[in-house]
């Protein structure tokens, strides 16, 4: 019986119209059958007290010489008002039974192919429809008959989901492009210190004879340095659409060479708190992008100088297939999951709104996680942050 249920149920709509319609005909026709049946007995049951019977008899005797006795219609002034009444309904039901009936019972179809077959799709589709235009999406179609509405709705649903794909893709690349926006003011911004810095000593001590000629050649050259890192970031940046886009270029990386550039970094940056570079001499070389460690170390650098209350400690283990750079702070250490952390635009508090993008641990772990490594947060018993930045070789 199911089976019967749900092949009826996924008829096409032509066929299942031309269904209800045969059967309520049939139907039509028997039940007017029956009524005319009826009718025609009760009006010979009425006629029959009017009749005179020994006459009708005869007739009866008659009928075996080829005569046809019937119970005569007596004339309406013979017959009582209530009588004649039940009479002529009943000629009225054996005349226009049929037509009634086949009238009632094609409404009664149509009806109930509306309310069966299109009533809860054409709902649903106006929900949907309305859902969709309040920009809605987050709803499904769960009509899933297999007739035209059926497919409509199928195909419906299909177009809400693909508008959902479309407005989650279009959401993904305004973000996309907000933090590349916020990428390139942060990234820059880490040069730009170290040169305002240089130009502050600059100005402070070279009039007075503190710094002498060759410091001051070796300032500037240090400026240089930072000038050319910029032009190389925004030479990038502009053949970027995204930060996932960024092309690493592998080059030799020396433990010396990265403790010289951590160095006149920390010259510049870490004049205001106690900082100890610890670098792990093995004298192999590492194969990696020079100026995406470096603005790693700077972000990380950076947010250790933000939060720490007197001392930072860098270290740098160096070998020919992995480089690990950690930065601990004394700081309060993280109050979050690494994941918040490191997710763009983050900021502890409004106040660092002010200060900073919430860029710095987000660009870090994505420049790790593209050099084959990863960033790995942590919290120290005594109190105080480690953060700890790997990068694995490439070619």
């Amino acid at each position: 019986m199911g089976k019967i249920k749900d092949k009826i149920r996924n008829l096409s709509v032509r066929k299942t119209i031309v269904l209800y319609l045969v059967i309520s005909l049939i139907a039509s026709f028997l039940l007017s059958a029956n009524v005319m049946r009826a009718a025609s007995r009760i009006q010979v049951q009425i006629w029959w007290k009017y009749t005179d019977q020994d006459v009708y008899f005869k007739a009866v005797e008659m009928e075996q010489k080829g005569y046809m006795a019937q119970v005569p219609r007596p004339a309406s002034y013979e017959m009582s008002r209530m009588d004649h009444g039940i009479s002529e309904a009943c000629d009225f039901l054996q005349t226009f039974s049929v037509l009634l009936f086949s009238i009632a019972g094609s409404c009664g179809a149509v009806f109930l192919f509306y309310r069966n077959k299109l009533k809860k799709p054409i709902e649903e589709l106006e929900i949907a429809s309305k859902r969709i235009a309040d920009n809605d999406l987050d709803f499904r179609i769960t009509y899933e008959n297999g007739d035209e509405m059926g497919r409509l709705c199928h195909e419906f649903d299909h177009m809400r989901g693909q508008l959902e794909e479309n407005n989650r893709q279009l959401w993904h690349m305004i973000e996309e492009e907000r933090a590349l926006r916020s990428a390139i003011a942060h990234d820059i911004r880490s040069p730009l210190s170290v040169l305002k810095g240089y130009q502050e000593m600059l100005i402070d001590y070279f009039p007075d004879g503190t710094i002498d000629r060759e410091q001051a050649v070796e300032m500037l050259q240090e400026g240089m340095k930072q000038i050319r890192r910029m032009d190389i970031f925004i030479d990038s940046m502009q053949k970027l659409n995204s930060l996932e886009h960024r092309v690493l270029t592998a080059t030799p990386i020396s433990s010396q060479q990265l403790e010289q550039d951590i160095r006149s970094e920390l010259d510049i940056l870490g004049k205001e708190k106690k900082i100890r570079l610890l670098v792990e001499k093995t004298g192999e070389i590492f194969q990696g992008d020079h100026e995406v460690i470096m603005e790693v170390m700077e972000n990380l650098l950076s947010n250790a100088l933000r939060y720490a209350r007197e001392q930072i400690e860098i270290s740098v283990v160096l070998t020919s297939g992995k480089l690990m750079l950690s930065i601990r702070d004394d700081g309060t250490g993280f109050s979050e999951e690494a994941e918040k952390v490191t997710s763009a635009f983050h900021q502890k508090n409004i106040k660092d709104s002010l200060t900073h993008a919430g860029m710095g641990m987000y660009i870090s772990r994505l420049y790790c996680e593209k050099h084959g490594g990863h960033l790995i947060l942590e919290n120290e018993e005594a109190g105080g942050a480690i953060v700890t930045a790997v990068f694995h070789r490439i070619a």
